[in-house]
């Protein structure tokens, strides 16, 4: 466990010294017509056996992203502390008004939380709950995961999300993380990729930190949700955060997840205002030069549509989910496969 610093948000119903399941929330102060005079509530568990290595675990940073959402409400519910040999820390909906206004954003601020670390906690909702997060359960962690889903926007693959760096042994941790987490596919990113991201603040604390994109569509996945009800005990069993099953028998082959990277010529950008059809499937694999998308103009009612082709070699990583498009709007985004051996 990591030394604990004086910690500077509140919390109803949490005491971080004591064992056992506390189920409470952190407290953002916010004074507006409907807010003024009470607070806004983050959920918030702290599950602990004790002394130990300590797992914090982050869903509903976007609050239309849902699989992380019912995956933390699963382990607060299940998890026994006799379970365990240290702590997890659980936020269910990190961004509390985004998750239930079912939006990507704050509905009160329009903060993206996963653009505000380190925070402000003196400033707006948004900014108050990065500086809770980084600046009160950040530094107890030993691990972090932040789950992310596609949203209402877009449908990932099911992956591991993580960013180079930032050392080599954090670099080889973050690896060891993604394979057990036991999803079909680790996307890897630039270093630092998003500044105001909970990724980024975990490097420079120099925790690890990893993220993941469950699939999305602004629904659930059954089958992500089914890989990582197998893939998160195991990697906190393998912190030594939980207890391995006494009856556990043989452990589970775990498949060697396909590694992609996300790069500069990734994503095909629409120039036109228009109907998205797509030419491809998410998962599919395509050559540089082969047409990937159109988009049909609504007014224009002889004009041929406007068709994009694939950048680079790779697969299909992400696909934009509204059919309605405009300039600027990513289309999809294409991965090229990584040889695992060269990470």
């Amino acid at each position: 466990m990591r030394p604990r610093t004086k910690a500077a948000a509140s919390f109803t119903g949490i005491d971080f010294s004591l064992t056992g399941k506390q189920l409470g929330y952190g407290h953002v102060v916010h004074s507006d017509n409907v807010h003024d005079g009470s607070v806004i509530p983050v959920p918030l568990a702290v599950i602990s056996s004790g002394p130990g290595p300590v797992a914090l675990l982050v869903a509903g940073t976007h609050g239309d992203e849902y699989e992380g959402q019912v995956l933390a409400h699963e382990l607060i519910r299940e998890l026994d502390p006799e379970r365990l040999t240290g702590t997890v820390i659980v936020v269910p909906a990190a961004n509390s008004p985004a998750v239930r206004g079912a939006a990507r954003v704050s509905p009160i601020d329009g903060g993206n939380l996963n653009r505000s670390y380190p925070g402000n906690a003196g400033g707006g909702p948004t900014g108050q709950v990065a500086a809770m997060i980084s600046g009160d359960l950040l530094p107890r962690a030993d691990f972090v995961i932040d789950m992310h889903s596609g949203g209402s926007n877009s449908t990932y693959l099911p992956c591991a999300f993580i960013y180079r760096g930032p050392d080599e042994k954090l670099w080889t941790a973050k690896l060891r993380a993604a394979k057990l987490l036991g999803l079909p596919y680790v996307m890897v990113v630039a270093p630092l990729l998003e500044p105001g991201s909970l990724s980024s603040a975990g490097d420079l604390a120099g925790i690890l930190t990893i993220s993941t994109e469950l699939s999305g569509s602004g629904t659930v996945d059954r089958h992500a949700l089914g890989a990582m009800r197998q893939g998160l005990p195991r990697i906190l069993t393998d912190l030594g955060i939980m207890r391995e099953e006494s009856d556990a028998g043989t452990t589970t082959q775990i498949a060697e997840p396909q590694f992609l990277e996300l790069v500069p010529e990734s994503p095909v950008t629409s120039t036109a205002a228009g109907l998205f059809e797509p030419l491809v499937d998410l998962g599919e694999t395509v050559r540089s030069g082969q047409p990937v998308a159109r988009v049909h103009f609504i007014d224009e009612l002889d004009r041929a549509p406007r068709e994009y082709q694939a950048r680079i070699n790779g697969v299909v990583a992400i696909m934009r989910r509204p059919t309605l498009v405009a300039p600027g709007s990513h289309l999809l985004y294409i991965a090229p496969l990584l040889d695992s051996d060269s990470l």
